[in-house]
C-alpha cells in the first residue's frame, strides 16, 4: 500500500504539473481538496483522468462515492486496491 501511495503522489504531482513539490511533501491522509493541497474541482478532473489512464479504474462523475474516493491519498490507494487494478 505504501507503494501505491507513493505512486499516486507522484501522480498527483506530475498529471496537475504540482512544481515544488515531492511525494515527501504529501501527507497521504491530509485532505487533497480545500485544506491539505488545495486542489479545486478542475484538478478533480485531471487527476481523475490521470487515474483511469494509469490504473484502468471506473469513475463516475455522478457518484456521491466518488468524492469519498478522492478525500486523500489513501483513499485513493485503497480505492484502486479496491477496484483490483494495483
Amino acid at each position: 500500500m505504501q507503494q501505491l501511495e507513493n505512486d499516486i503522489k507522484e501522480l498527483i504531482i506530475s498529471s496537475l504539473a504540482l512544481e515544488d513539490i515531492t511525494p515527501a511533501d504529501i501527507d497521504a491522509s491530509a485532505p487533497l481538496f480545500v485544506d491539505g493541497l488545495g486542489l479545486d474541482s478542475i484538478d478533480a478532473l485531471e487527476l481523475g483522468l490521470a487515474l483511469q489512464k494509469r490504473y484502468g479504474v471506473s469513475l463516475s462523475a455522478e457518484s456521491e462515492e466518488v468524492r469519498a474516493h478522492f478525500a486523500s491519498v489513501k483513499a485513493l490507494a485503497a480505492f484502486v486496491i479496491a477496484q483490483g487494478k494495483a
